[in-house]
């Protein structure tokens, strides 16, 4: 073994910064490095280029002994008077370049908060270097190549070509999370239930699923030339579970069909308006990165000019039949998607789909997992489809829940986030009963039904008197505590709706944990509403009613508590027997 005490000063530094460097990037030590590099500097004169060649003189030293230099000497380290330095080695260098701005965050940053979680959980998550909203690449974003011809005709194909390339975004959240009753789960425990960033990561079939509703909204607005409007609608109930499987659907048609004879779209059975009332929903599609500019709402698109020329065909989701406002464009139906067992459908649909007890969008999984599983691996897609599932099987503890709800719910498992199933599920029903950030028109919007009956002919036209009601989980009194100008926004809502009758059904539980039922009745005129109370109050209903004083109200709208416990849908059932009754 050679003896290094016989190198020259100069080698011997450089030998021992080699090791030493080896030594700190596994120790993570680096206090001596810069140290011994400054010595090699200072006894090394580089006179010629350096050259890496085992012939060049300089590595001679590492081949003899050298007789002059029979130790090595003594050396001081330089220090500099009135400061302490701290040597880092060039991955801290390489840290602090990414700190100035290549990066949004250290690894420092991101380590931080799970040290601080072991001192306590409300202060656990607190990023010290990241900016409010920002963004970064890891890599190149290699997303879906889309050809132009399938742009062009609406159409984009192969879902096999789904990348794995992903971009990341640091979020300020939105809401307060400390305020849901999330499930025990790792995330809370090491990072508190309310973090305050959250970091979103790309979905390559979320992107493919936007670019097909961009492609085939600019071929609406184009009118569809040449082609069938191949719509995709579900029943006229704007929830969670009737739009994901609305938009799913349809893209997954757009995938699978092989004529390009048909613009499959799909069209959300709601007014675009109606979704400030869908907290729920509309946090689903932000969280799920959907571009909402490029959905196609009911009040949109004029389905009966299609009709008229004989280019519109409709797949119908979630029934047997088309609702009753939209019941002239019965013959344009060509299938049926997920209805009910036993229900008859339109004699002349061949193309039938059964649903078993599942969740529409069980089904619409299944199909995918199918043709192209990979589509189902991009957290967005995933939590779209879970989320409806979750909903509709109630957290999948409902009489209803098949055994193929719990397996696709498993399958999508990566669309439920850091809170898991349970959490993304209490998430959601938080947001569905959170009323706090909703005006009170969007308030009655968010569970609003309407019944409609044409009179009898008198004079130059027909009468028509119609009957709307809104559920809530407030108490009245609350509601009407809601905005100083309460009571002028339900009858402005009830105008609005063109309504001669309002009945606003609230059920909600006290501080006892007793279950109460109240109502709020708005009439056009007095002896409208004299009438209701007396149907109610007759043998045949038997709804007893407990007036509430309320001030403020006026004579055409009254407060009452149901004495007993009475369902919604006994309420729905007697008001539309009560319109029966109105002479129109």
């Amino acid at each position: 073994m050679a003896d290094f005490t016989r190198l020259p000063m100069a080698s011997c530094a450089l030998v021992l910064v080699t090791v030493f460097d080896v030594l700190s990037r596994i120790l993570n030590c680096h206090s001596i490095l810069p140290a011994l590099s400054y010595i090699a500097i200072q006894n090394h004169e580089v006179k010629e280029p350096y050259n890496r060649s085992r012939k060049d003189p300089f590595f001679d030293g590492l081949l003899r002994l050298d007789d002059q230099n029979p130790s090595p000497p003594t050396v001081d380290f330089p220090a500099i008077p009135g400061r302490r330095n701290i040597a880092r080695t060039m991955s801290d260098i390489g840290n602090t370049l990414t700190r100035k701005g290549q990066l949004p965050f250290s690894d420092d940053s991101v380590l931080e908060p799970f040290e601080r979680a072991k001192l306590g959980k409300t202060a656990s998550f607190a990023f010290a270097n990241v900016q409010p909203v920002s963004s970064f690449d890891l890599g190149k974003l290699n997303e879906p190549a889309i050809e132009a011809n399938d742009h062009k005709h609406g159409r984009v194909n192969g879902l096999a070509s789904v990348t794995s390339g992903k971009s990341f975004r640091v979020n300020r959240r939105k809401e307060n999370l400390s305020t849901v009753s999330l499930p025990q789960s790792a995330a809370s425990f090491y990072n508190g239930d309310s973090p305050q960033f959250e970091i979103v990561a790309s979905c390559p079939s979320i992107y493919k699923l936007n670019l097909f509703l961009k492609a085939t909204k600019d071929e609406v607005k184009a009118g569809v030339p040449g082609k069938f409007l191949h719509v995709v609608m579900a029943q006229d109930v704007a929830d969670v579970g009737s739009v994901a499987s609305t938009v799913s659907y349809a893209f997954y048609l757009n995938e699978t069909q092989k004529s390009d004879q048909f613009c499959t779209v799909p069209v959300i059975n709601m007014k675009r308006s109606d979704i400030n009332s869908k907290a729920e929903l509309k946090w689903l599609l932000d969280s799920c990165q959907i571009d909402q500019s490029s959905l196609i709402f009911v009040d949109e698109i004029d389905l009966s000019y299609y009709d008229l020329f004989g280019s519109l065909k409709v797949v119908l989701l979630n029934g047997h039949k088309l609702p009753a406002k939209q019941e002239a464009l019965k013959e344009a139906v060509v299938e049926n998607f997920n209805c009910k067992q036993g229900e008859s459908v339109y004699p002349w649909v061949k193309s039938v789909t059964v649903a078993e007890d599942s969740s529409c969008c069980t089904v619409v999984a299944e199909k995918f997992s199918l043709i192209s599983p990979e589509i189902l691996a991009g957290q967005g897609f995933s939590r779209l489809l879970l989320a409806a599932i979750l909903l509709d099987s109630t957290n999948l503890c409902s009489s209803h829940c098949s055994t193929k709800d719990k397996y696709m719910s498993a399958l999508l498992i990566h669309g439920a986030g850091r809170f898991g199933c349970n959490g993304l599920y209490q998430l959601l029903r938080y947001k569905m009963y959170d009323v706090s950030n909703l005006k009170i028109s969007d308030i009655l919007r968010k569970d609003f039904k309407k019944w409609t009956r044409v009179g009898k002919l008198e004079g130059l036209g027909a009468r028509t008197s119609q009957i709307g009601m809104s559920s809530t989980g407030m108490p009245i009194a609350q509601l009407l505590e809601h905005e100083n100008t309460s009571v002028r926004e339900i009858k402005n809502f009830q105008q609005m709706e063109k309504l001669q009758l309002l009945v606003v059904v609230s059920g909600y539980y006290d501080s006892k944990k007793n279950f109460k039922r109240e109502i709020l009745v708005s009439a056009e005129s007095v002896e409208l509403l004299k009438n209701l109370l007396f149907f109610f109050n007759s043998d045949a209903s038997q709804l007893p009613l407990k007036a509430i004083h309320q001030p403020g109200l006026g004579e055409v709208m009254q407060v009452f508590e149901i004495d007993k416990v009475t369902s919604r849908k006994t309420i729905e059932r007697l008001l539309e027997e009560f319109g029966g009754t109105l002479k129109g």
